[in-house]
């Protein structure tokens, strides 16, 4: 682990030395290598210094395979800009990729808190610097407010545990008898972050806002990633902390199921493309909340696939949503109509990557809907109801989308540019993993 650690940091200085001919063949290489290379962490082994387990090691997989994918996606972008602008853009998401990495292979719970705050910054720099529009600072400073205020809790929570366990716990259940308002607050204070971070509904105005006006790249890593940090924590403070009655989860069950039918319905009424696709995020996250409360084997499961299955769903669909954007420089969806008479081969990854959204079988995504469904019917079958009204909207939105940027009239003329082979290449790396795992789910659950 610690050789894949010092390779990421290497590839900082690389990319600020290299020649402006190979900055992008030399850096994109280099990152595929390392993508290769984390190939190996399925096969989880003990480490003293870095940990990482079955839960951690497709996550982290997931964060290196996305990282060669949103240099190509971001590189006809970038190519306009200034060569030092483009040094940095390569070297703030290679440091992004670091502090990911290190937040999944974080021992104890103080270096996983440290981490988790420092994704922060890079995020920060990404949306400001590189955004598209003019609301990028409202978006940078909503998301900075949002994240800084409710990890505050969760800071005072790890000195609270580090000085009750006198070490630095992480992987250890606390056993220490506690008062049953301090085991409360202490769980409100741990997960409050990582329900902000998810985003639960109620705590997800920062997520439209920074998807809107972030760049591709940023959009990549705020879908694929960063919301799944939120997860990843949610699992690891459940097996530290001092065991409580699932009853006492209720409030926040209720809020994350009825919070994914509402983010749902806001789909059908968006306007925006990115916006649309981000709302979407935040319906699924509802899900993975519920379903790591229920804290069973087969919703924890459930969790995990669909964790990995949104991470490569959502950011193709952005990436779709970019291919779009870079030929009509517009996101708004009644004025990118009729692209299958022009682009009929991105007409192809659209259904596809639709049909993946919605869950369709064989794919992983239908895998962790199945099994969170059945943990969820199986821990309260009234929830049915509200599952079932949010797999019906999500493939009324889910057709909504396919239907207004591909049917239809188009508005643009005869000369807009075909789709590269580079866009190809970028889908193919998208589909083709989350194919190969609908194959073999054992890596992954």
């Amino acid at each position: 682990m610690m050789k894949i650690t010092f390779t990421i940091m290497a590839l900082i200085p690389t990319t600020l030395i290299l020649k402006p001919s190979l900055l992008y063949p030399a850096s994109t290489s280099y990152m595929f290598l390392l993508a290769l290379l984390s190939l190996t962490l399925l096969e989880p082994s003990s480490n003293t210094i870095m940990n990482l387990d079955s839960i951690s090691s497709p996550l982290l997989l997931l964060s290196f395979w996305l990282l060669p994918l949103m240099t190509i996606a971001s590189q006809r972008a970038m190519s306009k800009e200034p060569l030092q602008r483009q040094r940095m853009f390569l070297a703030t998401i290679t440091l992004l990729q670091l502090f990911i990495s290190m937040t999944f292979m974080a021992y104890s719970l103080t270096l996983m808190y440290i981490m988790f705050e420092a994704t922060l910054i890079p995020t920060l720099i990404l949306i400001t610097r590189w955004g598209q529009q003019a609301e990028r600072l409202t978006a940078g400073t909503y998301f900075m407010l949002y994240t800084l205020s409710t990890s505050l809790p969760l800071l005072m929570a790890t000195i609270f545990l580090n000085n009750m366990t006198m070490t630095p716990t992480l992987f250890i259940q606390m056993n220490n008898p506690l008062n049953q308002w301090t085991t409360l607050l202490l769980w409100l204070a741990s997960m409050t972050a990582f329900l902000a971070k998810m985003p639960i509904y109620g705590l997800h105005l920062w997520l439209p806002k920074a998807h809107v006006e972030a760049p591709i790249a940023g959009s990549m890593i705020l879908a694929a990633i960063l919301l799944k940090l939120g997860g990843y924590g949610m699992i690891r403070i459940m097996q530290t902390l001092p065991m409580l009655k699932t009853d006492l989860f209720l409030p926040f069950m209720v809020l994350s199921l009825w919070g994914a039918v509402l983010a749902n319905l806001t789909c059908l009424q968006q306007t925006d493309l990115k916006s649309l696709i981000a709302y979407s995020s935040i319906s699924h996250m509802g899900l993975v909340i519920a379903a790591i409360m229920i804290q069973t084997q087969w919703s924890l499961s459930g969790a995990m696939a669909l964790m990995i299955s949104h991470g490569f769903t959502s950011s193709a669909l952005f990436c779709l949503a970019n291919t779009i954007y870079e030929r009509t420089h517009t996101r708004i969806l009644i004025l990118t109509r009729g692209l299958h008479n022009i682009l009929p081969m991105a007409t192809t990854w659209w259904l596809l990557t639709n049909l993946m959204n919605i869950a369709t079988p064989p794919t992983m995504n239908f895998t962790g809907e199945l099994l969170i469904m059945s943990s969820l019917f199986n821990w309260c079958p009234t929830t049915m109801i509200m599952l079932g009204l949010s797999v019906l909207i999500t493939a009324s939105y889910s057709l909504h989308i396919f239907l207004s940027t591909q049917m239809g009239p188009t508005s643009l003329n005869s000369m807009t540019q075909p789709t590269h082979s580079r866009e190809h290449l970028l889908m193919a790396l998208h589909i083709s993993p989350l194919i190969l795992i609908s194959m073999k789910p054992e890596l992954i659950l």
